[in-house]
């Protein structure tokens, strides 16, 4: 199978190239490089002897998105293309519906103009909001609390409402908890640009000495250690997942949605002494006020990806913090 992988070159999307390729199916990259780097290819080729497609491109691209579709002979998208960082889609809600909700509405059409009807979309567990019912399941109520959660959440509702209109569509919604981790070769990782936004690229680049100390966001939640607590997978775990999604997506039609997680959570604190472990040094720290919108405690309800997809994570929370260190220590600043 020929897939499409937009935003292919980023952190979860090139870890998702390497698994296709190892299961023998062709990945075509489209990718702005707004927040990755061309190197990263070099990376995917030394880790599977393959390199795969890339065309540098906008996913809000119509006429380029027709041509790559068309040109490549897709069968399948993964739909990683889209901007992140919370505080930021905060200060500049704008740009986040632009490319975040805009860029898959001309996605779509332009899969729908070729005939292309397999979509994996790369969803979040901020969809879930300020829930407070732990664990989290597919049907929980969905709300969002940023322009970065709420353009995710409108993103699942157009999609829904086309699978309506057009029931020969097969769209998988993926909500993620927090991706964490490295490929065990440690040639690519989590490469953020500027401050990082998650806890982990931030105790990493502590640890290799970029920063001095990590901020701890409130010790006073009503959690066993005080500090928030998150359900933290593995990228090579998520990235089969979308393996497993596609795989049971493709020629399947309907609307989808799985929580990608391990079910069960791990606080800031016990985070910060794993990785203390796998990188044998003290990490400091200090605490520091509350962050607004932050909750006590994440985590997923996984049951239903297990049941119908065949998932499951298996990494352990010290084979997330070795192989972390191992491409922060091997990489000390990031990619070239």
């Amino acid at each position: 199978m020929k897939i499409l992988v937009t935003g292919g070159t980023g952190y979860i999307g090139s870890h998702t190239c390497v698994q296709l390729i190892e299961k023998g199916w062709q990945p075509v990259i489209i990718d702005s490089l707004v927040n990755s780097k061309i190197s990263v290819l070099d990376r995917i080729q030394k880790i599977t002897g393959t390199r795969p497609a890339f065309i540098e491109g906008d996913v809000r691209d119509a006429d380029l998105l027709q041509k790559v579709l068309t040109e490549h002979a897709i069968e399948a998208v993964i739909h990683f293309a889209g901007l992140k960082a919370v505080g930021e889609s905060v200060s500049m809600p704008l740009k986040y519906y632009d490319n975040n909700v805009h860029g898959s509405v001309v996605l779509m059409q332009a899969m729908k103009q070729c005939h292309v009807k397999t979509l994996v979309f790369s969803s979040s567990a901020t969809v879930y909001g300020d829930a407070t019912v732990m664990p989290l399941k597919e049907d929980a109520p969905t709300s969002a609390t940023n322009p970065y959660g709420q353009s995710k959440l409108m993103v699942e509702k157009i999609i829904a409402d086309l699978c309506d209109s057009d029931p020969s569509w097969s769209i998988t919604a993926l909500r993620y908890f927090n991706p964490v981790g490295a490929h065990e070769s440690g040639l690519i990782g989590e490469d953020p640009q500027g401050v990082p936004n998650n806890l982990m690229p931030f105790l990493a680049q502590v640890a290799v000495g970029r920063r001095e100390v990590l901020q701890v966001y409130g010790n006073d939640y009503q959690t066993p250690d005080g500090t928030g607590v998150r359900d933290y997978i593995h990228v090579v775990d998520l990235a089969q997942g979308h393996l497993s999604a596609l795989t049971h997506g493709h020629g399947k039609a309907g609307h989808h949605i799985f929580n990608l997680g391990t079910g069960k959570g791990n606080s800031v604190l016990e985070m910060l002494n794993a990785f203390g472990k796998a990188s044998s040094k003290e990490l400091k720290y200090k605490i520091v006020a509350r962050r607004p919108g932050d909750v006590a405690a994440s985590w997923a309800d996984p049951h239903k990806a297990k049941s119908v997809l065949n998932w499951q994570a298996r990494k352990s929370i010290d084979d997330m913090c070795q192989d972390t260190w191992r491409w922060q220590s091997q990489n000390p600043n990031g990619y070239p």
